[in-house]
């Protein structure tokens, strides 16, 4: 697999927000996002081809139950399916991260998704393919279909993005529990700024509210 990175860190997003985990950031990603915090796995990628039963082994050597795998977009690997096998044999809990752009075969107790809506849209070459792939709701409801226990992390803004949000989620008919808003921003201090209209948002339409406490507690860093 081509992975740009394995560290340990606290798990900053989502319904498992604050549980010490083991990220394998995967390299590559076929959405190119206006606002991505990892361009060194979409625009700019880095990393090296690793075998699974290396990663395996990080895996356990961190002696760490739960294990996230990240991107990039995890789903371009094609051993994939593979890798989360052998961490489910190893006993641990996955999550995979994804766009939901695509929906290979693979194994996970909590699939993560990342609807992307127009606020991430790019300037320049990449824009036309961005909105084609990021506008694909099949692969993403295969997905949901496959993995019962998942959530769909919404990066929003604030009330600009709100209806674009309620009409995919209406769409997907995803319950509001596992919907969740997540201020957009790549320093703490950015979503500081945007934390409390994204919680009025929250508040009004029912959706869970996700931090994004690695910012909050390491900064935008790699490794963490």
């Amino acid at each position: 697999m081509v992975i740009a990175e394995t560290f340990t860190s606290i798990q900053g997003e989502g319904m498992l927000a604050g549980i010490p985990s083991f990220f394998i950031r995967t390299s590559g990603c076929n959405l190119r996002c206006a606002w991505c915090d990892t361009p060194y796995t979409s625009w700019q990628p880095e990393g090296q081809r690793r075998p699974v039963r290396d990663l395996l082994a990080a895996a356990h050597t961190a002696s760490l139950r739960h294990v996230v795998v990240t991107g990039g977009e995890p789903l371009l690997q094609r051993e994939l399916g593979e890798l989360t096998r052998g961490l489910a044999a190893n006993g641990h809990h996955i999550t995979v991260e994804t766009a939901g752009t695509l929906a290979p075969e693979f194994d996970c107790h909590l699939l993560s998704v990342s609807p992307k809506t127009s606020n991430s849209d790019p300037e320049g070459p990449f824009r036309s393919r961005h909105r084609e792939l990021r506008s694909r709701i099949e692969p993403l409801q295969r997905l949901l279909s496959l993995h019962p226990e998942h959530q769909l992390k919404f990066v929003t803004r604030g009330e600009d993005d709100i209806g674009e949000i309620l009409d995919l989620a209406q769409r997907l008919a995803v319950a509001r529990e596992r919907g969740l808003l997540m201020p957009a921003g790549r320093s703490a201090a950015e979503v500081a700024a945007r934390a409390p209209a994204v919680a009025r948002l929250c508040l009004e339409h029912g959706f869970r509210y996700s931090p994004r406490l690695h910012l909050e507690l390491f900064g935008n860093i790699r490794g963490f």
